[in-house]
């Protein structure tokens, strides 16, 4: 039977690597899959999800706009006949209707949707798309990742370019390390308060001050 996934963590807790991982296993049965992401989201190319383990794939790209139902039903018409599986990255930044139109592709096309997030945002708010999927997947796992200080990181920290914490900002910024640390809640809180550059290289003292 279908369902809709929800996969959740913190930044930084191989879940585009999951992704591809699960994606390689179906295909390797002879399954098709179909990979969707952002179109505002370029780091590992066009067009492409890329781990930072080396691990890409093609995907199409999604705006806010996109219709997920009538989209996979005319790729499963076409080109992929055989389409046993589909998996949206970066799934925080879907809408509240594109939520809901993957229900309706579990529903009404039969195929299970596989969909990979972050729960939160760097002001500890929670995204539309994480929202919905929270409220509306059948199944829903976290993958954990660790603060520095060893703690379950849960929170996303976004830096400056002199990786002082940012407080204020657009809910949607594109980066990686250079951008984000996942953190505790504890860490979370203590940095934002302390307003001081995070130093990599001395990371463990920087969070315990």
């Amino acid at each position: 039977m279908a369902k809709l996934y929800f996969y959740y963590s913190a930044m930084n807790a191989g879940k585009s690597t999951s992704l591809l991982q699960s994606s390689y296993n179906y295909r390797e049965r002879g399954i098709d899959t179909l990979l969707y992401l952002p179109d505002f989201d370029d780091r590992g190319g066009k067009s492409m999800i890329a781990s930072r383990i080396g691990l890409s794939e093609e995907a199409v790209m999604f705006s806010a706009t996109y219709d997920f139902l009538a989209g996979v039903a005319g790729i499963k018409k076409t080109t992929k006949p055989h389409l046993g599986c589909v998996f949206i990255d970066e799934a925080q930044f879907l809408t509240k209707a594109q939520v809901r139109q993957l229900t309706h592709v579990v529903d009404q096309l039969h195929v299970p949707v596989l969909t990979y997030g972050l729960r939160s945002d760097f002001q500890g708010e929670p995204f539309p798309g994480s929202q919905y999927l929270l409220t509306w997947a059948e199944e829903i796992a976290e993958l954990k990742t660790i603060c520095f200080c060893g703690k379950k990181a849960t929170m996303n920290l976004r830096l400056d370019h002199e990786s002082v914490p940012v407080t204020a900002g657009n809910q949607i910024e594109i980066g990686g390390n250079e951008r984000y640390l996942a953190v505790c809640r504890q860490h979370f809180e203590s940095c934002l308060a302390a307003g001081k550059p995070i130093a990599y290289k001395n990371l463990h003292n920087t969070l315990k001050a």
